[in-house]
């Protein structure tokens, strides 16, 4: 690939947001004393799985890989008992964390019957901003019978941190996508909550003739809606299933079962179908991260087992 191929992922139009929420964009780019686009403020990852054969039988292997600092990843792991055909891949930051007038973009692709787990290796920090914000966009492609698990580790954002991630899925209609967020109040074992000054968050899923099946946009801001902006919570945990193999309402159903035994203790949780019954999805709220791990691990826990027919393992961190 010649090297003028390569810059256009260095350019403002790759790796910036087309629509940044208001809430986020009043607070200028930014960078301070460096700006946005300056060396090491740029993280760019692309990966792409397909099925490829092998003595062994036939299994999903990462076949297109380029990345540029902080973003990269370690080599995907084959450790499913129940799945071994199934690579995890963890996603890594050079730098720790996030800092002000940093831009991500991360381009996945799932080919043509693949079967993908993508996480993160440990938790996302968004630090303290004096100058602009932080932005993210992830793009996910998962095509004609995949199966896509991204389920990154919770966001943390610090003191007077200002982020934006979007999250774009395009997913074939014989396609499934199992997709996680969860964020934190803030640095919960200092004591710190709702500090921040704004976290924004879009998840859009389309089918890739562009009609679209769901949007679910948050938008905290603490200094304007106190802590009641996530029902006066200290951690908010989605997992949205998106999937053909089994009927939505059976999905929805299932995870309530699972559920509501663990929320005897107050923590608060909520499961409906998606619009066109193109799957199910499951919101939880509580103050305990423990238990709210227990809680997500649990639901992809279920979701996995109804879908693929296998338990899921541990997942190693």
């Amino acid at each position: 690939m010649s090297a003028i191929a390569l810059d256009h992922r260095l350019q403002p139009a790759h790796y910036e947001i087309d629509r940044v929420p208001a809430e986020v964009a009043g607070y200028g780019p930014g960078g301070g004393h460096l700006p946005v686009g300056s060396p090491g403020k740029v993280g760019v990852l692309e990966l792409d799985f397909e099925v490829r054969t092998h003595r062994g039988g036939p299994r999903t292997e990462l076949t297109h890989h380029y990345q540029k600092s902080p973003l990269q990843i370690m080599r995907p792991l084959y450790y499913d008992q129940g799945r071994p055909d199934i690579p995890y891949t963890y996603v890594m930051t050079t730098g720790g964390g996030v800092l002000q007038g940093d831009r991500q973009r991360m381009d996945l692709r799932f080919g043509p019957g693949s079967a993908s787990h993508v996480t993160t290796q440990a938790h996302t920090k968004i630090y303290r901003m004096e100058h602009g914000y932080a932005a993210s966009q992830i793009n996910l492609m998962i095509e004609a019978g995949a199966y896509a698990e991204f389920l990154p580790d919770p966001v943390i954002p610090y003191a007077n941190s200002r982020f934006y991630q979007r999250v774009r899925a395009v997913v074939h209609p014989d396609a499934t996508a199992v997709l996680g967020e969860t964020v934190y109040a803030g640095r919960l074992s200092r004591g710190e909550r709702g500090e921040y000054d704004v976290y924004a968050a879009d998840l859009e899923v389309l089918r890739p003739d562009g009609s679209p099946l769901l949007l679910d946009r948050v938008r905290l801001v603490p200094s304007a809606s106190g802590p009641a902006g996530i029902a006066d919570r200290d951690i908010m945990a989605s997992l949205y299933v998106i999937s053909p193999l089994q009927p939505a309402g059976v999905v929805a159903d299932r995870l309530h079962e699972a559920l509501a035994p663990m929320t005897e203790d107050g923590t608060l949780f909520g499961v409906s179908v998606l619009p066109a019954d193109c799957g199910a999805w499951v919101r939880i709220l509580g103050d305990d991260t423990v238990q709210l791990q227990r809680l997500t691990t649990t639901a992809w826990q279920v979701t996995r087992e109804l879908l693929l027919g296998v338990p899921a393992p541990r997942i190693r961190k």
